[in-house]
Parts: structure tokens; sequence; C-alpha cells
């Protein structure tokens, strides 16, 4: 198949003009968040930082994306563009005042259940499941479950420095490349905008972290790639779509449900926080910050990786995705029911700076 190159070319421009963006406005972010209280204090034994760092940083993240979108996408928004961009400026005002004040977990998940509606009511809607096309009355909650669950999901992995912007780069970009092989310009500009804002945002971000990108960058993050995964990948009609977003969206989506299984098994509420997650695994069986965020690097890659390959057809296709399957599998399996050999206490001590909000 072969693309127009001014669509390359708008894609690659948007890329680059978020990363610059990013890169040049997360200074300002940061002096702006010490200004206004947005810091991250360490008070419990999930947060390992030894002082107050700023967070509120996706707000560099959100804006560059922002900016880029509206520069090399606004003659092509649509009602559903609208509708997504309208939830997650929602999204975004409810993190920063979260992150300044530190708000209810009640009163965030019903804001956000509001921008999820928002959404969905423009238009933004699951409506194809495994080839098959559902009901209207039932795409409209199974939407909003599937932004509202990404979304917290994003938030529960930004564990440590620099592993949700270094995972959703990753993501965004698996889903960017089908994006370009099925001439989805809309998506294509929208990830190209994400994947760029991150990585603009990264070299302040990864360990020793400088500043947090806070739940207003976490939330954003999974309120985007939630809804693109929608207005792109979930239109597809192929009966292996369906597979796509979870597979690109695996690590969050594992993280999350695990995350809750374990809290009700033990009686607690499925929003109550812990030191279970599985960067905190990897931590607790002696992997350093670096090295626990270069595997959940590569596991993002390797599933993005299935997610791209499951688009085509082929047996060579076939075993790479059944390998890619396997390998995170085993990883998974090994993170959950392998030996501790340090416990948290100590590598609280001896570890570098990291975070853990959720």
């Amino acid at each position: 198949m072969i693309l127009d190159p001014s669509f390359i070319t708008k894609v690659g421009l948007a890329l680059l003009v978020a990363a610059v963006l990013a890169f040049a406005v997360t200074p300002l972010v940061k002096r702006l968040a010490q200004k206004v209280g947005a810091m991250d204090v360490p008070t419990d034994g999930r947060r390992m930082h030894h002082r107050p760092i700023p967070r509120m940083g996706g707000l560099a993240i959100f804006t560059a994306f922002l900016v880029s979108t509206l520069l090399f996408a606004f003659p092509e928004i649509d009602r559903e563009v609208r509708g997504i961009l309208l939830g997650v400026v929602i999204i975004v005002i409810l993190g920063v005042l979260d992150d300044i004040f530190t708000l209810h977990a009640g009163l965030k998940f019903v804001v956000q259940i509001a921008a999820a509606v928002v959404t969905v009511l423009h238009g933004c809607r699951i409506e194809h499941f495994m080839g098959l096309q559902l009901a209207t009355w039932l795409s409209y909650p199974v939407s909003v479950i599937w932004i509202v669950t990404i979304t917290n999901a994003v938030n529960f992995i930004d564990g440590l420095d620099g592993l949700a912007a270094g995972v959703c780069a990753i993501s965004a970009g698996a889903m960017l490349v089908v994006a370009l092989l099925v001439a989805d310009f809309m998506s294509a500009v929208m990830l190209a905008a994400i994947v760029g804002a991150c990585v603009g945002f990264i070299p302040y971000n990864f360990n020793p972290a400088k500043i947090f990108m806070g739940d207003t960058g976490s939330t954003f993050l999974g309120f985007m790639l939630s809804t693109i995964s929608i207005y792109g990948l979930f239109k597809m009609y192929a009966i292996i779509s369906f597979a796509v977003p979870f597979l690109v969206l695996g690590l969050p989506i594992f993280d999350i449900c695990f995350a809750v299984v374990r809290r009700v098994s033990k009686g607690q509420s499925p929003m109550h926080a812990d030191r279970g997650h599985v960067h905190h695994r990897l931590i607790d069986m002696g992997f350093s910050q670096k090295q626990a965020v270069a595997i959940a690097y590569m596991l993002s890659a390797i599933l993005g990786m299935a997610a791209v390959v499951l688009t085509n057809d082929g047996e060579t296709q076939a075993l790479i995705f059944l390998a890619a399957v396997v390998v995170v599998g085993g990883i998974g399996f090994w993170v959950i029911f392998g030996h501790r050999h340090k416990d948290a206490q100590k590598h609280k001590e001896d570890s570098a700076d990291h975070y853990e909000k959720d």
C-alpha cells in the first residue's frame, strides 16, 4: 500500500512539533506547579522519592498534543473528534485540580464518567466487537466502561520515573503504525502528537525525575488512548480488530485487572491504593528502577508488535503473534509468582527516586 507523501509529512511534522513543544513548555509548567503548590510530597511507603517533586507535568503534554493536533488536522476534525477533545479538556481540568488539591477518588470517578459520556454522545463509541455489530443501547455503556477503565489503568501504572510516558509512547506508536497501514489520517495525527508529546516530556521525567506528569498527564494519556482506539481500531470490521487495542494497551489493562482482583480478594475497595502493581513487584524482585522501566518498555513493545502483525494475514505474522503472546505471558507469570529476593523497604532505601500516585 502506497501512502500519500503529504499524509506522511503531516504526521511526521505533528510528531516533531509536539515533541519540541513539550520539551519547551515543561520547564514553564514545572515553575507553575511549584507556584500553585502542585507538589508530590513523600508521605507513605508507596512514594519512594525522598523530597517534594513538582507534578502536573501532564499539562505540558496536553498543551503540546492540542497545539500539534489543531495545527495539522484542524480541517479534518469531525463531530467525534470534537467530542474526544471536549472530554479530554474535562479530564485535564480534573487532573490539574487533583494535582493541586488531591481530590476524593469518588469525585474523580464521577467526573471521568461524565467526560466519557460527553465523548460517547458525540458518536465516539464501540459499534463492532469481534466482527459483530453491538446494539445501540449496549454500545453506549460498553464504550463508557472502556474509556474509564483505560483512563484509570494508565493512571495505575504511573508509578516509576518515565514509566507511564514511555509505555504510552510505545502504545501510541503501535497504534500509529496501524493507523498508517489503514490510512486513517485523523487517528494518525492525534497519535503522532501523543508520541511526540511523551518523547518531549520524558527527558524531564526519566530517573531521576525533575517533574512528574501527575494525574493531569496519566489520565489525559489514558483517556486519549482509549478514545482513539474507539475512533480508529474498533471501527475496523475485521473479526480480529477487537484484539488490537487490547494488545496495544495490554500492560495497563493487565495491571488494573490484577489490582482489582488482588484488592477485592482481600476485601478491599478496588480503588484502595496498595503496593502490588507490576512495577512494584519488579522492584521487589531486585531490579533497579531503570531496569524495571526497561522491562515494562520491552513488554509494551512486544505487545505493540503483536498488534501490528495481527492486522496482516499470513503464517509468519501468526507465528510472530503467537511467540509474542507466549513471551509476555511467561514474563507476566514470572512477575506475579516469582520469588522476591528484596523486600520493599530495603529497596526503598537503596533505590533511586521513584513515585506511585494511584
